[in-house]
């Protein structure tokens, strides 16, 4: 007996040893470490952590992660300097021979010591910043202040992408997108170590949404103009001014935009503003090739945003479009190609890389077009077929539409991408039907797209962030490190894990359960929490008083309601949920331009519970615990049996409350779901 139990404890000790010495795993980063080597304890940051930079290269990195560390509740001092203490982070300004521009080390023992150029440093810093939000958890993420440690795991990490390009193309031509939230947008790229980002800045509408009339189908050019006064999309754009330093502020974070004038095709906007620049033969949307204004009025466009010491397209690289022309006639598809080469060389005179769609397959011909220093977008293989791409000698973006195109609720492409498979199956070695052999060198990276294809159709900025931003991370994942290191289930929960990056909160994601009540909604009110996300329910007593509200002669017509038009019992800077909206008096919201109702208001001395749940495809009313409408997807059948659909969502403001508040409003509450 005696003999068993020493043999049992020399078991056990045998065991505890093996316990303390067992490696670190590797911790869970969108997208994966490339190479890491764990060590077996643990690194704490304190308040007398300091964060060091040894040349004034790495500085933007030192203090982007101190501001960040900042969001999660820990203040760090940042300094110059090339010793560091215990559980100091120390950047070294080291290229990465092995590893390229972007690659970085870091070692984590009795300190972080991070060797790497900028870029890589910046990567390195959002490799530090997702430890740290794994540890704390989604819910916390970095937007709420927790008394939780500051880990790291100790081991060594070597990071490199696999892929120079790794991005995203967003449509801004067809609905307008606020730059504010085009920047959050950036910061989560960097987040998720995405390095481009294309900026789609004009395009048109389905004429048969809009009776097959091009005077009235929808065109938009978004960047102001002063060469050309009212080409200006008056619904929304960008002056010349924000959108360069947005440029330039996204560089500092490691995130290159593309600037997009597409033309000959998708150029309704110019031909609204002038229309003899526009094809009566394939459609006003076409630049008229025969037309000797067209290429001195391209010429003068581009030049608006390219020429002088401080261009508004300040980044590298610039976008033609060049996709999509008809290839009706030979004579004009040799006229398409004449032009697509001059605008090359134009940009290229200017100091860029000119980027185009790829469509030389479809249309062949004879005139030459450039092809060295080319960045061409493999989106369809119809429109050019990569193998004949690459013997030509250009240089591939993949980008195919049947795998990594959304159009938001249009029918047609993806809603949401396949996630899973994209995580499984796609690299961008993957175009259209054709896998090449991995990290081909004609190959550069890969990026996804959301077009607005159906404008009109109630899709606002927050339903394009909830389709984005899974992509993102699924993108992000596949661009750096194309074999997977974690089974596709684990990846996703995990992944649910990890937000927006620091102090971005768009998806308006918390805790499941009560995020906030009030027993009392005062008039002229704010609140802390700006907006909720999908899925959630607001709930609140509501007492009108016993008279009606003042009404004009204009809106006699119109039913009494108990407050006055306009009135919102919550807005934030992008809606407004009103309990009398600003046309019929009745419930309901507006955001992006829309306004949607309920068929129920607010009657003089009336007394209801009144109920709203979310979600990203329909917003549901309750009144008195009965569900009294539901706004759904609705159908639009334009011609040619073109068939949208109406979206008509809300992230659910919360911000403030209007001042002009009659009501009583009691028992708020605002859960989470």
């Amino acid at each position: 007996m005696k003999r068993l139990s020493s043999l049992l404890l020399l078991s056990l000790l045998a065991l505890s040893l093996n316990a303390k010495t067992e490696a670190n795993p590797r911790p869970f980063t969108i997208p994966a470490i490339h190479e890491w080597k764990g060590g077996t304890g643990t690194l704490v940051l304190t308040p007398k952590s300091r964060i060091l930079y040894s040349d004034s290269r790495l500085r933007t990195a030192a203090e982007l992660l101190a501001a960040d560390l900042q969001h999660a509740g820990l203040q760090l001092t940042v300094t110059e300097g090339h010793k560091a203490a215990d559980t100091d982070i120390l950047f070294l300004y080291k290229p990465q021979k092995q590893l390229g521009e972007e690659g970085y080390t870091m070692d984590i023992a009795r300190c972080v010591r991070v060797e790497a150029t900028e870029r890589g440093a910046m990567h390195a810093v959002q490799t530090l910043l997702q430890i740290v939000e794994g540890n704390r958890g989604a819910a916390q993420a970095f937007n709420q202040q927790a008394a939780q440690a500051f880990s790291f795991p100790q081991g060594k990490i070597a990071d490199r992408p696999d892929y120079k390009i790794r991005g995203f193309m967003l449509d801004c031509g067809r609905k307008y997108i606020p730059l504010s939230y085009i920047r959050n947008l950036v910061r989560t790229m960097a987040y998720y170590k995405l390095n481009t980002l294309n900026v789609h800045l004009n395009d048109n509408a389905m004429r048969q949404l809009f009776h097959n009339n091009w005077d009235e189908t929808y065109a938009a050019f978004r960047m102001e103009s002063e060469r050309f006064p009212g080409l200006t999309a008056e619904d929304g754009h960008y002056t010349k001014a924000e959108f360069r330093q947005f440029i330039l502020d996204a560089a500092k974070l490691g995130v290159e935009i593309i600037p997009e004038i597409d033309v000959p095709a998708h150029s309704l906007c110019f031909s609204h503003y002038r229309p003899s620049l526009g094809s009566k033969e394939f459609g006003m949307d076409h630049l008229e090739l025969t037309n000797p204004e067209v290429v001195p009025f391209v010429d003068s466009l581009f030049a608006e945003y390219l020429e002088g010491p401080e261009p508004v397209f300040a980044g590298p690289r610039v976008h033609i479009g060049t996709d999509e022309y008809s290839n009706k006639k030979q004579d004009i598809t040799e006229r398409f190609r004449a032009l697509a080469d001059h605008l090359i060389h134009t940009v290229e005179s200017y100091g860029k890389q000119p980027c185009v769609w790829g469509s030389l397959t479809h249309s062949r011909g004879t005139t030459p077009v450039k092809v060295e220093n080319v960045l061409m977008y493999a989106w369809y293989n119809g429109y050019a077929e990569p193998d004949s791409m690459m013997q030509l000698g250009y240089q591939l973006v993949s980008i195919p539409d049947r795998f990594l195109y959304i159009v938001p609720a249009a029918g047609y492409y993806y809603d949401y991408l396949n996630i899973p498979y994209i995580y499984k199956e796609w690299t961008p070695a993957q175009i259209g039907k054709k896998r090449f052999q991995e990290y081909d060198p004609h190959i550069e990276g890969g990026m996804f797209a959301l077009w607005n294809d159906h404008v009109g159709n109630g899709i606002s900025v927050a339903d394009i962030h909830h389709r984005t931003f899974p992509a993102l991370q699924a993108m992000a994942e596949k661009c750096w490190k194309t074999d997977s290191v974690r089974t596709c289930d684990e990846w996703l929960r995990l992944a649910s894990g990890i937000g927006e990056g620091p102090g971005i909160n768009d998806l308006g994601r918390y805790p499941k359960g009560t995020v906030l009540s009030e027993a009392t909604v005062k008039p002229a009110s704010t609140r802390a929490v700006p907006f909720i996300g999908w899925p959630y329910r607001i709930s609140f007593d509501i007492e009108t008083p016993a008279t009606a509200a003042a009404t004009t002669t204009a809106s006699a017509a119109l039913p009494l309601t108990a407050e006055d038009r306009g009135t919102a019992l919550f807005r934030d800077d992008e809606a407004e949920f009103y309990l009398s909206d600003p046309a019929s008096g009745r419930i309901g919201f507006a955001r992006d331009g829309y306004l949607f109702t309920f068929r129920h208001s607010l009657q003089p001395g009336v007394k209801e519970h009144i109920s709203i749940e979310g979600d990203n495809r329909e917003t549901r009313l309750y009144v008195n615990g009965k569900l009294t409408e539901t706004l759904g997807r609705s159908e639009y059948i334009g011609l040619e049996n073109r068939k949208m659909y109406i979206n008509r969502t809300l992230r659910f403001p919360l911000q403030r409350t209007d001042g002009n508040l009659r009501s009583r409003v009691t028992n708020l509450q605002v859960e989470s779901r």
